[in-house]
């Protein structure tokens, strides 16, 4: 009886194995370390997890391998082949600069180097129209040319073929008949849009990624195979939901970014399943943290996101915002005399001071540990914190070149750390237009819970929920998502000559193809949901909103008015007057995939004893505080700070003034006093 449903995330550090027993509800959790081969890693975990494949009717996995090819450039051959006259495109890029200031600081190269950028003659023009058809001797010329290279992908990206592929596909048909084996991406399937760069650009970045993809995403899948497992593996990407490897060899640039999403749809599911549809997820790792909004119970999607700064990945993905703070952060002093805290990492070794393991600067966790928020060991006594030598530390690093006290320079490092913290979640929430005193902050990640209240009382957020198991909840993630596709089709009209039925046919040819790519993935017709949505702008302007539309399109006033009322929302201004422009129809398929509940605990009325008191500083009070594990806390008990939660992946602090409550789902619900 296939009962289990099984979710892999893949960090740095370590691999998390979540395992959801379908017919209890029931969570159980593994961690182990992260190998050379991530498949080495979890088959391994999955083996020490007692964990029988055949089983399990459900294997989700957030992989960081698309990721870590484009950061570390390991990355196969790979050819482009573009309109004669356009060679340098990916290059020129937007001629801009991640730091305008930094004369000395040049954007990395492009992914393909010039030599592997060749041309055609071909040329369709901004109507659509073939004014040159596709050279077919040229382009048979190309294809023999990228044989002897030995090329492993191919991108083709002409001009203008958002509007009309048909020189592309041409193409494509000549560069298999090549070579029949070599993955080749064209733009106007990868991303049929106006703004050739991005196009170029997202276009490449499929193209280099899939060799590497393709390849790991075979192994796992025959790996998990051989052991039982009889079902899809189901992979996470950015756009929070899965796909089958069926879609990976067309789309394998969607699961860039794959194991950050599955965070924010935790903590979004997480807070819904508390009574919050608006909430904000801070995961707090080791080196980073990552932010994320849900509002309505919809994650904010962005399609302005890149792994390295000048070449865009177009595709829709979950908005995160990710900052250097992290447990292993370093406090340093800048020129100026200031204090700061990260980017700067101790990383997984040395690690922090208080590992022993030779570092002398101070970390965040050290601060912790001065501070009596840690004990004296982590991962259920795996790791083992010396707290002389995180003061030390804080002695060295801060109190000595600031004129503090031990636990005053420890405060200030913290302080620091929420600031920063605080920021991100600023520019997720008020510089969008959302009001933070309208979400509950879900605090999860290895060190999520240690800061989680102090970051809400800097900006008034009222209510932190820390979920059952913080340090394996991005993994849990990846057990609550759904298959998901996205389409889009340029629309650029204005709202004065948009036609309701014209654009009803255009959204009709969009269900057309999404319904052949899930049906080809094996969802049932019944289990197939499509949400539509408009970009639209203010004529002249050249960034956009999407606004949701109906099926069918009703009349084009009333799209104009939710875009008038959006903009009001987004930047607090509207202009019911100016003429409003459509730009794109975008259409999101979802594939419905069963989900097991989590299990349900009834009240009992017992009431813990802690397992240990020690002193914790808070606000430059030393208080004799109750630490209790996190175990032994039941459904329905309410307690008061300050006090100190212990478990095997996290540790959660309560500051004086705030009360908790344990929820029928076993979280944790935190109420902040301001």
């Amino acid at each position: 009886m296939q009962n289990l449903r099984v979710a892999v995330d893949v960090g740095g550090t370590f691999t998390d194995i979540c395992i959801m027993d379908e017919a209890s509800g029931l969570i159980r959790i593994e961690k182990t370390a992260t190998t050379r081969d991530p498949i080495e890693g979890i088959m391994g975990g999955v083996s020490k997890a007692g964990i029988d494949l055949s089983k399990v009717a459900l294997f989700s996995h957030g992989t960081t391998v698309a990721t870590n090819a484009l950061i570390t450039r390991r990355l196969p051959r790979t050819a482009v082949v573009t309109t004669q006259g356009f060679r340098d495109v990916i290059e020129i890029r937007r001629a801009n600069k991640e730091d305008l200031w930094d004369t000395y600081k040049d954007v990395v190269k492009p992914y393909v180097p010039r030599r592997d950028r060749l041309t055609v003659p071909e040329r369709i023009d901004a109507a659509g129209k073939v004014i040159e058809p596709l050279d077919v001797d040229a382009a048979r010329e190309v294809a023999r040319i990228l044989k002897r290279r030995g090329v492993a992908a191919i991108a083709v990206c002409f001009m203008n073929a958002y509007l009309n592929g048909a020189n592309e596909r041409a193409m494509r048909d000549i560069l298999l008949k090549e070579m029949p084996d070599i993955p080749v991406s064209i733009s106007s399937q990868v991303l049929p849009e106006i703004f050739e760069h991005e196009r170029f650009s997202t276009t490449v970045a499929n193209a280099v990624v899939s060799p590497v993809v393709v390849s790991y995403t075979t192994r796992l899948g025959d790996r998990l195979a051989d052991e039982g497992y009889t079902r899809d593996l189901l992979l996470l990407h950015t756009g929070g939901g899965v796909m089958t490897p069926a879609s990976v060899k067309d789309f394998a640039a969607r699961l860039a970014g794959s194991g950050i999403a599955a965070g924010a749809i935790a903590s979004r599911y997480i807070a819904g399943l508390c009574g919050f549809p608006n909430s904000i997820g801070l995961d707090m790792g080791g080196t980073s943290t990552d932010v994320s909004l849900a509002y309505e119970g919809q994650s904010r999607i962005t399609k302005d996101w890149y792994i390295e700064f000048g070449y865009p990945i177009r595709f829709a993905s979950i908005e995160v915002l990710t900052i250097g703070a992290g447990g292993g952060s370093l406090a340093w002093t800048d020129p100026a005399g200031s204090l700061r805290n990260g980017p700067q990492s101790a990383g997984a070794h040395p690690g922090p001071a208080c590992y022993g393991n030779g570092n002398t600067q101070p970390t965040n966790t050290d601060a912790n540990v001065t501070m009596g928020r840690l004990g004296t060991s982590l991962a259920g006594g795996k790791v083992t914190l010396d707290p002389e030598l995180a003061h030390q530390a804080v002695e060295d690093g801060v109190a000595k070149p600031f004129g503090l006290g031990l636990h005053e320079a420890a405060d200030a490092i913290l302080k620091v750390a929420n600031a920063n913290m605080s920021d991100a979640v600023r520019l997720i929430s008020i510089s969008r237009g959302y009001d933070p005193r309208d979400f509950a902050l879900v605090a999860f990640g290895g060190a999520g819970a240690l800061h989680g209240v102090d970051v809400a009382r800097e900006l008034a957020i009222p209510v932190v929920i820390v979920p059952p198991n913080p340090g394996v909840t991005s993994a849990l993630g990846c057990l609550l998502v759904d298959m998901q596709h996205d389409f889009s089709q340029s629309c650029m009209v204005g709202a004065d000559e948009a036609d309701s039925a014209d654009i009803e046919a255009q959204f009709a040819v969009l269900e057309k193809e999404a319904l052949a790519r899930l049906t080809h993935e094996g969802v049932a017709a019944q289990d197939i949901v499509l949400q539509r949505s408009i970009d639209m702008m203010y004529r002249g302007q050249w960034r956009s909103l999407a606004v949701s539309a109906p099926r069918p399109i009703g009349p084009i006033s009333d799209l104009v008015q939710s875009f008038h009322a959006e903009h009001k929302r987004e930047y607090n201004f509207r202009r019911d007057d100016s003429p409003v422009s459509f730009f794109r129809l975008n259409l999101k398929a979802i594939g419905v995939v069963p989900k097991a509940e989590f299990a349900v605990h009834k009240a009992t009325g017992a009431i813990p004893e802690p397992v240990d008191r020690r002193r914790v500083w808070f606000d430059g009070n030393g208080l004799d505080t109750p630490v209790y594990q996190r175990d032994d806390l039941p459904c329905g008990f309410s307690f008061q700070g300050p006090a100190i939660i212990e478990q095997v992946d996290a540790t959660t602090v309560m500051p004086p003034g705030a009360s908790a409550e344990v929820d029928k789902y076993l979280n944790i619900i935190i109420r902040v006093k301001e």
